[in-house]
């Protein structure tokens, strides 16, 4: 039995505990194998439910409809209403915090309606060495998270996913729209539903992996190396569309994974 297996039989042993379990469930891999992994287990016994607001592109939700049907485990969507929180609104860089603050409370309240004893979330060891203020949130409101607990990685978790032969072994992280706003600028519906329409069209290059930052009037477009000769040879196309969608200014450049987190210091 490999690193991978041990830590698979420890997850589940760990969910069997629980008995019955609600898991904040977004699409992406790490909650998608904790509720493939937990309907293995707790079976009916286990619900996803997936937040719905302007801050969730809708391609996400369908995508997570349809891998919890294939897995034959009970979902829901619920809605939440971080985008009327004046403390979201303003976008400190704890947003996350009050984002997920209301995710959870909302969670607590299915739970207690469908009397189901946990809540448990999809953070992993790698999520604890970032800024992430949602991990207050799921503290304090006492949620679990078994895949860290568990000891998985991010590289565990998709070599995990591959093997039980996932179709999002590979899905790369897509944070929450409001992701592409910078820091102390507000979190409106209409720059998200900008910035959800402008990464639709750029997914039509068959572009995996982006961001769409918004600033203002101005967007920039963050793709992989390998990407960036798409954009080079659809920038005539690309800046009429994104016109017409509301930036009348346009760049682009190579995509940085934590990128809005490194303008915390820039602007310190």
């Amino acid at each position: 039995m490999d690193d991978i297996e041990q830590k698979y039989m420890k997850l589940k042993d760990q969910i069997r505990e629980y008995e019955s379990l609600i898991i904040a469930y977004s699409g992406g891999i790490d909650s998608t194998l904790l509720l493939k992994v937990a309907g293995e287990v707790l079976r009916d016994q286990v619900i996803g439910v997936m937040a719905d607001s302007a801050s969730v592109p809708r391609k996400e939700i369908a995508e997570a409809k349809q891998m919890a049907k294939d897995f034959g485990t009970r979902m829901m969507i619920i809605n939440t209403e971080e985008t009327s929180d004046e403390n979201y609104i303003k976008n400190p860089s704890t947003r996350c915090y009050f984002c997920k603050s209301e995710l959870y409370h909302k969670l607590f309240q299915v739970a207690q309606e469908k009397n189901i004893r946990y809540i448990a979330n999809g953070t992993n060891i790698d999520d604890l060495g970032d800024f992430r203020p949602g991990l207050q949130a799921a503290d304090e409101q006492q949620v679990k998270s078994p895949l860290r607990d568990a000891g998985f990685t991010k590289s565990d978790i998709r070599e995990l996913a591959k093997r039980l032969k996932l179709d999002v072994w590979d899905k790369p992280a897509s944070p929450c729209l409001a992701s592409r706003i910078p820091y102390g600028n507000p979190v409106t519906v209409q720059k998200l539903a900008q910035i959800e329409e402008a990464e639709d069209y750029l997914k039509g290059f068959g572009i995996r992996e982006l961001r769409v930052r918004h600033f203002g009037t101005k967007a920039r477009i963050e793709v992989n190396k390998p990407d960036l000769d798409k954009i080079k040879n659809h920038l005539f196309e690309i800046k009429n569309r994104f016109g017409e969608i509301g930036f009348q200014e346009l760049d682009y450049q190579e995509f940085k994974s934590g990128a809005l987190n490194a303008l915390i210091n820039a602007q310190g």
